[in-house]
C-alpha cells in the first residue's frame, strides 16, 4: 500500500494557542516549525525518536576542491543561529517537546558532529536523559580535508539516550548480534555516506539536502531499539530518510519538516519505498522478551520425560530426571542450574546449555527442547 504523505498548514503559534490532536498523524509529513507541530501530538505518544537537527556548521567563506571545484557545503539558512546562546535556546525547546511525547519506554537518537554535538549531549543530560551510549558513525568515504589544516573529518557521533535511568526501553540485541555476524555489535559503526542512487535529486538535478543521512544507519538504528507497528518520530525529516526506512519495516512513523521543498522529494520518495513482507521482517527473538520457562514444563509435557539421562557436551557426568523436574547426580541434586554448578565447582551454570539430552546417539541441549516448547506456546 502506498503511503501518501498529508502537508499540514505551517503553524508557528505558542503551544498554548494550538489545539492538541486526539490522535496520532501516522505516517504523515507535517509542515512547520518542528517545536509548534510537537507541542501538538499527545503525552508519551511515540515510542522513538530519531533528530538529525541543524548542525550550526558556522562555515566562514567558500571552500574550493583542488580543481577548483567549489564544495556544496551546508549554507542554508535553516542552518544559521545568530549565536551560541540562540542554539542552546532552541535545543533546550525542541528536547523539552521531545521528552514530552516520547513514552517511558522509548529512547531518543541524536546525530550531530563536532560543531553541535557536545553542546546537545550536555543538553540532553540537563533535561534529564540518561544517555545510554554515543555511537560513533565512521565514514567509510568521508570528503577530504582540501585545505589541508586539519585531520579529515571522518565520523559523526550519536547519541542514544532513555528518560531515566531505570526505563524499560527496547534494545533488539539478539537482532544486532545476527546483523554483525554473530558478534556483539559494537558501537563503532563503518558505514557509507549517502551517494550515488540513494541521493536524492531535486528537480534541477542536483542533491536536494545537503546532509541526507545513509538508509543504512536509519535500517541499524530501526532495528536495533523499535518493533514492527513502533510509533517513530522525526522532527527534522529533511528528505524523509526515517520515514522511507520506517515505511520498510513496519514501523509507523510522524515526520515534521519546514521546508517546502524537502517535504515534496520525502513524499515522492516515501510513496516509492515499498514495505518488506511481514515474514521478513520478523528478527531473532531478544531472550529477555520471551516467557520464562521451568524445567518442571518440559518434564510435564514429555519432551524431557522423567527418568531420562542427561549429561553434559563431553559426556563427564550423567544426571537422572525426577518426575518434579529437579535431577540428581552423584552427591547432588536440585535444579538443572544447581546441580550443573555444584559438579564444575563454579559459582553458577546456565543449566539450559550445560545440559544435554541424547537423541538418537546425537547430544541436543536441552534448550533446544525449550525453544520447541516456546513455538508451540
Amino acid at each position: 500500500m502506498n503511503v501518501i504523505a498529508r502537508i499540514a498548514e505551517p503553524r508557528t503559534r505558542l503551544r498554548q494557542s494550538i489545539a492538541p490532536r486526539f490522535e496520532l498523524p501516522f505516517d504523515e509529513i507535517l509542515q512547520g516549525d518542528c517545536i509548534a507541530e510537537m507541542a501538538t501530538l499527545p503525552d508519551k505518544s511515540v515510542d522513538m525518536i530519531f533528530a538529525d537537527p541543524p548542525y550550526n556548521l558556522q562555515l566562514g567563506g567558500d571552500l574550493f576542491r583542488p580543481e577548483g571545484g567549489r564544495v556544496d557545503a551546508v549554507d542554508d539558512d535553516w542552518d544559521k543561529f545568530d549565536s551560541l546562546a540562540v542554539y542552546d535556546d532552541f535545543t533546550r525547546r525542541w528536547l523539552a517537546e521531545a521528552r514530552r511525547i516520547l513514552k517511558d519506554s522509548g529512547t531518543i537518537w541524536v546525530i550531530g558532529s563536532y560543531h553541535n554535538i557536545y553542546r546537545v549531549g550536555s543538553l540532553l543530560q540537563d533535561a534529564d536523559f540518561w544517555i545510554l551510549n554515543d555511537i560513533v558513525w565512521r565514514k567509510s568515504n568521508p570528503m577530504p580535508n582540501f585545505r589541508g589544516t586539519r585531520f579529515t573529518n571522518a565520523h559523526e557521533t550519536l547519541i542514544w539516550c532513555a528518560k531515566d535511568e531505570t526505563a524499560r526501553y527496547t534494545f533488539n540485541y539478539r537482532a544486532m548480534k545476527a546483523l554483525n555476524d554473530d558478534l556483539q555489535m559494537r558501537s563503532d559503526w563503518v558505514l557509507p555516506i549517502c551517494s550515488g542512487g540513494e541521493r536524492v535529486k531535486g528537480d534541477d538535478g542536483a542533491k536536494a539536502h545537503p546532509t541526507q543521512k545513509p538508509e543504512g544507519l536509519l535500517y541499524r538504528i530501526l532495528l536495533a531499539c523499535t518493533k514492527p507497528g513502533d510509533v517513530v518520530l522525526d522532527p527534522f525529516f529533511g528528505t524523509g530518510t526515517t520515514g522511507a526506512v520506517a515505511h520498510r519495516l513496519g514501523r509507523r512513523w510522524i515526520g515534521i519538516e519546514r521546508e517546502a521543498a524537502y517535504v515534496k522529494v520525502a513524499k515522492q520518495r516515501i510513496s516509492s519505498t515499498l514495505p518488506l513482507d511481514e515474514s521478513a521482517m520478523q528478527t531473532v527473538a531478544d531472550k529477555r522478551s520471551q516467557p520464562r520457562v521451568a524445567f518442571g514444563l518440559l518434564v510435564e509435557s514429555g519432551l524431557v520425560p522423567a527418568g531420562s539421562t542427561l549429561t553434559d557436551s563431553k559426556r563427564r557426568w550423567s544426571a537422572s530426571v525426577r518426575a518434579d523436574g529437579s535431577i540428581a547426580c552423584e552427591a547432588h541434586s536440585g535444579s538443572i542450574h544447581k546441580v550443573g554448578a555444584a559438579l564444575q565447582g563454579a559459582p553458577s551454570c546456565n543449566g539450559w546449555t550445560f545440559w544435554h539430552l541424547d537423541q538418537a546417539g546425537s547430544l541436543e541441549p536441552i534448550d533446544a527442547l525449550r525453544q520447541q516448547h516456546l513455538s508451540a506456546l
